[in-house]
């Protein structure tokens, strides 16, 4: 009797293990993958590419010297990130922030979901077990109040004249600055509520060091994100530039301006914001997520400038700054002291003139640009040849590329080089994000989508 049960036992373990291709090693099956092209941006094939001056170009102390390097396949923001794009992510945190402070207040008083109105419609999600998955019962259990849900399915509302209570108006009127602080009798946003929290790990750490602990590695922050708008006054002195400080960023006139006053950390900051919003919006839809939004690196983002064209001095190809019909071919500082030569004052529209091969727009001028980069003199001599990048957790000062408004020619040249550090914010640099495509069968000699 043993000796059948024993038989039964192998033949089934037989069985279930050749039940799935036979037995042969076929591999896990998943759904097949189809690259997705991100909005509003443009596919940059990966190649290899001469980069820094060339020996047409004037040297610099800041540049140096040329060599070959190999880049990935990615996408690239055709644009530099706006105003509007920009305000819309300080509107989901400044959203978010209220959302909590209602649940807070409505727990506080007593309220719940189930009141017909007030602000017991913003309380937190009901944790009545009888309602709850085990899966969520065990969170609750084992992490507490962090597991509750926000309810984010009511509308807010701003119109002083709409709010359902008195509690709902103590919570709006704590987000505001106090009346003594309101500017021409307009009360305003108290801007520095406006955190954003979010989590990473120091790859470049945990690569370093073996043993260490993902704890180790992990990177908390809460930053607060919204623009440094005195930067228009600060950059400038003896300049009159308050309206730029006054309207820059909420007027809707500049919507399709590129944002400024970013530090380099706020735009890693919207970076894994953009990445939340998209996959939040994947989760729902049950599909794969997409791989994290980030800034480029320096020689991803002197590859895309090129456009494809070797030893290009600008992102249009030719060594001068002007068309063949006397028109010039970005925003910059033409001449000593006149801005507007160009027919622009400031900034620009972020899709201002025309696109280079890669159909990005103002790779050169209007404002410069934030990578990922930090600014090492020597970087060129001992990074890697293949997707180099230098990124020293240690080092403040970042790479910015590209040139602005503000700037002479020699800054808008495709392999010039600059630096900023990371704290700083200021009227004249913003960024643009990329995606690395996923796969590697895509090079300049084979583009897709």
């Amino acid at each position: 009797m043993k000796k059948i049960f024993l038989i039964t036992i192998i033949f089934a373990f037989i069985t279930s293990c050749s039940s799935n291709g036979k037995g042969e090693l076929v591999g896990v099956k998943g759904k097949k993958w189809h690259p997705e092209k991100p909005y509003g941006m443009s596919l940059v094939p990966g190649g290899a590419f001469i980069m820094g001056k060339s020996d047409d170009d004037i040297a610099d102390v800041q540049d140096a010297p040329t060599r070959t390097v190999s880049i990935s396949s990615f996408y690239m923001d055709e644009t530099e990130i706006t105003n509007s794009e920009y305000r819309q992510f300080v509107h989901w945190v400044r959203d978010s922030v209220i959302r909590l402070n209602l649940a807070e207040m409505a727990e506080l008083e007593g309220k719940t979901p189930d009141d017909e109105s007030g602000i017991g419609a913003y309380a937190y999600i009901s944790i009545d077990d009888e309602d709850l998955t085990p899966y969520q019962k065990y969170m609750i259990d084992t992490y507490g109040d962090d597991e509750r849900n926000i309810n984010r399915d009511v509308d807010l509302i701003f119109e002083k004249d709409e709010y359902p209570d008195e509690l709902y108006s103590e919570v709006m009127d704590n987000m505001y600055l106090p009346l003594e602080e309101s500017y021409n009798g307009q009360r305003t946003w108290d801007v520095n509520q406006f955190e954003f929290e979010y989590t990473y790990m120091d790859i470049e750490t945990a690569a370093k060091f073996k043993g260490v602990s993902r704890s180790d590695v992990t990177i908390k922050e809460a930053l607060n994100i919204y623009p440094d708008t005195t930067v228009w006054i600060r950059d400038f002195e003896y300049s009159y530039n308050e309206p730029m400080h006054n309207d820059y960023f909420w007027h809707q006139a500049y919507g399709d301006y590129p944002v400024v006053g970013i530090s380099h950390k706020q735009a890693q900051a919207f970076c894994q914001w953009r990445t939340l919003l998209k996959n939040s919006y994947k989760k729902s839809k049950g599909e794969d997520f997409v791989n994290k939004f980030r800034l480029p690196n320096e020689a991803e983002w002197e590859y895309a400038a090129r456009g494809g064209l070797a030893g290009a001095t600008y992102p249009w190809g030719g060594p001068y700054t002007k068309n063949d019909r006397g028109c010039f071919m970005a925003n910059f500082k033409p001449l000593r002291g006149n801005y507007v030569a160009d027919q622009a004052l400031y900034t620009v529209e972020a899709d201002a003139y025309e696109p280079n091969d890669y159909n990005l727009y103002n790779m050169a001028g209007n404002v410069s640009e934030w990578v990922m980069s930090s600014y090492e003199e020597s970087s060129y001599d001992y990074s890697s040849t293949f997707n180099p990048n230098v990124n020293d957790s240690l080092n403040k000062r970042k790479v910015v590329r590209g040139g602005s408004w503000k700037d002479v020619a020699y800054f808008l040249q495709v392999s010039s080089r600059d630096y900023e550090y990371a704290d700083s914010a200021r009227s004249y640099i913003g960024f643009r994000t990329v995606q690395n495509y996923m796969g590697t069968d895509v090079t300049a000699n084979e583009a897709t989508n």
